[in-house]
């Protein structure tokens, strides 16, 4: 069982940046390729970033390619999410999960953390 916990949501207004953190409760962090997703209200989630188990190889959503930077730190067990230039359209709950492979569809995997509100005013 992988327990995984996001910080770092907050309120921002445009074109500011925030930095998003997702720990996890695991010794073998290494193990799982650990993605980023949102929902916003009304909409469905949808995929935002992964990244791969060594960090070697990442891949954003256009909609985020260029402003938001995924990362991670597995000596720390953390991934994060540098987002930047940020627009009222990115108001969503950003929720991290882990799983075996770095794919883009949330049914992929296994583990969610339980979301961190994003907020961006205009």
């Amino acid at each position: 069982q992988v327990q995984l916990v996001e910080s770092g949501g907050g309120l921002v207004q445009a074109g500011g940046s925030l930095r998003l953190s997702c720990a996890a409760s695991t010794r073998t962090f290494s193990n799982y390729a650990m993605g980023w997703f949102r929902q916003a209200p009304g909409k469905e989630r949808e995929f935002v970033a992964v990244i791969g188990r060594s960090g070697g190889s990442t891949y954003c959503a256009d909609s985020v390619k260029g402003r938001f930077t995924i990362s991670r730190d597995n000596a720390k067990n953390t991934v994060y999410l540098q987002m930047n230039s940020l627009k009222p359209e990115d108001t969503a709950v950003y929720y991290c999960a882990a799983g075996p492979y770095a794919v883009v569809a949330g049914t992929g995997y296994n583990y969610w953390g339980q979301g961190t509100q994003v907020t961006v005013s205009s």
